[in-house]
């Protein structure tokens, strides 16, 4: 019976991406402290575990890589070769490769057909010298011994057998033989070595490593195994594996023959390290094993608890979500209907009931929504560590706020812009090192990346201390493209100037860099933060550095709002841009430029007649010598907006306009409202 494969394709992928991000997090940290070996060890481990992976799906590309960048970090862990820079870049460019072929997985489904040769040469390009002529000596020196148990095995892998013994270590021979049955025998074979993996360290097997992933074995194949655990927890270990026809596991004893024999000092040193790194990652595969069985049933308050998570199906999440969002519309129009016939008692109480219980549950649903902004921010440690070397500028990032959480919609769409402002940064708002240090700077640039939570908001700031920004530069170039004219850059304040460079088309760069220009693009950054009911500010000082502000909302499903009415038709504008309604007499508003303002708390402030912008004509503003005012804010601009009448406060269900009607100006969706008619929802930032 054929297995289908591709019905583990998500999972593969989900994982991969997970794994990989471990990689590159611990390579970044590598690169900081090139000593530690335990870097070296994990990042291995998680090499191991891709291979294994790709293995079971058939991406033999994908295996092929993730084997030879065993081979390597195998030689920098068994001290064979030293873990040069040259070494962490080809890391990198493996991870850089292995990322592009799940990313080819997830648009197209399969592997693609073409393997980086170039990278496979440099690693072996690496791995060849004087390691590679050792490891030939070695194995010519010593014709190897046949053993009773029928392994043989040369004098290296003796030594590690002995040593491991004086450590008190059980050493077992085990024979596999799987069943005929089986389809995927080098995957199975690596499900076997992951799980001896978990539990201790296998040091030799026959056939190798190579011939068991490329299949070159009929159904049997044996390990030499290290291990702290006893035969009979093996034997319960090995059992559970599937496909498995056969196991025998047999105790290995040292031949008679080697206890006289020696090697030479050089190498002994190398194996005794070896093997007691060995023991120490074994110990603490077991410490660690005990900490999950025991830790939680001993865990009184103190002690913390190990995260139990599912994965779900994004779409049964979205569903969910809509079916929430339903419940919440049924409720308002049950509001709607209590009010209007002035139902009372049992129908009031079973309507504040089904209030609780629809907050309750939209809380929930939000909860599960949510993911840490984490999983945006992991991202950039690597895009400065590349880019700072391109530059030849010497740039730390410093990030905080990572648990902060929001909405997944808005983890998809969020990415993007923060890259774009962080290499704005790097290449142009830090200076190059020698200027630095003549401005009597550290010689070191940082950005920061923080991300905390405001309310209904999250606020995500990107900070550099580098030159800053000239607005005299950006006002000059604003007449010079048209942009703006003489008349209007007079009258403009210096935050006004920066917001220029949000303008379309709008580049302060005389030349084109590889890597970005101040204002290159960063239209399309306000555009597609605004996509998302956010908004983007910016707070610059000559010399000492610039910071953008993005202020994004929570959710974008389901908002508190505030109901106002303009003429017959009734609006929501969302709660978090309202600051306080007021009134304001006629006589006050005044003409600058031919926009209305109006002197509000000591400053002044844009007046917006929604009415006239969105074609409502209603005579009572005319008529009125004072005006109702709703005054919203974006960022830390104000502006205030007339109506003819507030009605309520209420939890409003964000919908799409959809394709048709996206190009509507100054909304950005709908709601249905309790008597089952549409309310257009206000996009306050297109109009302050």
């Amino acid at each position: 019976m054929d297995i289908d494969i591709n019905q583990y394709l998500s999972i593969f992928v989900e994982e991969s991406k997970e794994h990989l991000q471990l990689m590159n997090d611990v390579m970044l940290e590598l690169e900081k402290n090139p000593d530690d070996l335990d870097h070296v060890n994990e990042i291995f481990r998680v090499a191991h575990t891709l291979k294994g992976m790709s293995g079971t799906m058939g991406f033999q590309n994908m295996a092929t890589l993730t084997h030879q960048m065993e081979n390597l970090l195998q030689a920098v862990r068994s001290h064979e070769k030293d873990l040069t820079n040259d070494i962490v870049d080809i890391l990198f460019e493996c991870f850089d490769e292995l990322e592009a072929y799940v990313e080819h997985i997830v648009e197209e489904g399969v592997e693609q057909d073409s393997i980086n040769k170039e990278l496979l040469a440099k690693i072996e390009k690496s791995l060849n010298g004087e390691v590679a002529v050792e490891k030939n000596e070695t194995k010519e020196e010593v014709k190897a011994e046949p053993k009773k148990s029928g392994l043989v095995v040369d004098e290296y892998v003796l030594d590690l057998v002995q040593k491991a013994k004086s450590e008190s270590l059980n050493i077992y021979e085990i024979k596999f033989v799987l069943e005929e049955t089986t389809m995927l025998k080098a995957a199975r074979a690596f499900i076997i070595f992951n799980a001896l993996e978990e539990e201790g360290e296998i040091i030799f097997s026959e056939p190798t490593t190579e011939d068991i992933e490329d299949e070159k074995f009929d159904r049997e194949f044996s390990v030499l195994y290290v291990t702290v655990k006893d035969q009979t927890s093996l034997e319960e270990i090995l059992n559970s594996i599937s496909e498995v026809e056969k196991i025998v596991i047999n105790e290995y004893n040292l031949p008679e023959t080697q206890a006289a024999e020696k090697v030479e000092t050089k190498q002994r040193a190398k194996i005794e390290e070896k093997v007691t790194t060995k023991k120490a990652e074994i110990e603490i595969k077991q410490e660690t094993t005990k900490e999950k069985v025991v830790k939680p049933k001993e865990n009184n308050g103190g002690a913390p608890k190990i995260a139990k998570t599912v994965r779900v199906d994004i779409d049964r999440l979205d569903n969910l979500m809509n079916l929430v969002s339903e419940l919440i519309i049924i409720k308002t129009r049950m509001d709607g209907i209590a009010i209007e016939n002035q139902v009372k008692n049992s129908m009031t109480e079973t309507i504040e009931y089904l209030d609780r219980i629809t907050s309750n549950l939209h809380d929930a649903v939000m909860k599960v929504r949510m993911v840490p902004i984490e999983r945006v921010f992991n991202r950039f440690p690597r895009l400065v560590r590349d880019l700072s070397r391109d530059l030849n500028k010497d740039i730390k990032l410093e990030m905080s706020g990572e648990e902060t959480e929001v909405d997944r919609t808005i983890i998809d769409e969020i990415g993007d812009p923060l890259i774009h402002l962080i290499r704005n940064s790097l290449d142009h708002g830090i200076e190059l090192p020698e200027k630095r240090v003549a401005l009597g700077k550290s010689a070191e640039g940082t950005v920061i990346l923080k991300a905390y939570p405001d309310g209904n908001n999250v606020v995500i700031e990107v900070a550099d201390d580098g030159a800053g920004i000239n607005t005299e530069i950006i006002k000059a170039k604003a007449i010079e493209k048209g942009i703006a004219t003489e008349e209007e850059i007079r009258y403009m304040n210096d935050e006004d100037a920066v917001m220029l460079l949000f303008r379309a088309g709008f580049s302060t760069a005389d030349t084109i860099s590889d890597v970005s220009g101040r204002g290159v693009g960063l239209d399309v950054v306000k555009s597609k933060i605004e996509s998302i009911n956010g908004s983007i500010e910016v707070d610059t000082k000559m010399g000492k550095g610039s910071k953008f502000i993005i202020r994004i909302p929570l959710t974008l499903a389901i908002i508190q709002a505030l109901m106002v009415k303009l003429g017959d038709e009734i609006y929501a504008i969302p709660l978090n841009s309202v600051t306080e309604i007021t009134t304001i007499e006629k006589q006050l508003i005044n003409k600058v430029q031919g926009q209305e303002v109006v002197v509000f708390r000591e400053n002044t402030i844009p007046v917006v007649r929604l009415g006239k912008i969105l074609g409502v004509s209603d005579t009572r503003e005319e008529e009125s010598d004072e005006y109702l005012v709703v005054i919203v804010n974006k960022g830390e601009k104000q502006a205030g907006i007339i109506v003819d009448e507030l009605i309520v406060q209420q939890e409003i269900v964000i919908k799409s306009l959809g394709s048709y009607l996206n190009t509507i100006k100054h909304m950005s969706g709908a709601t249905i409202l309790g008597d089952g008619s549409i309310s257009l929802i206000v996009d306050v930032n297109s109009l302050i």
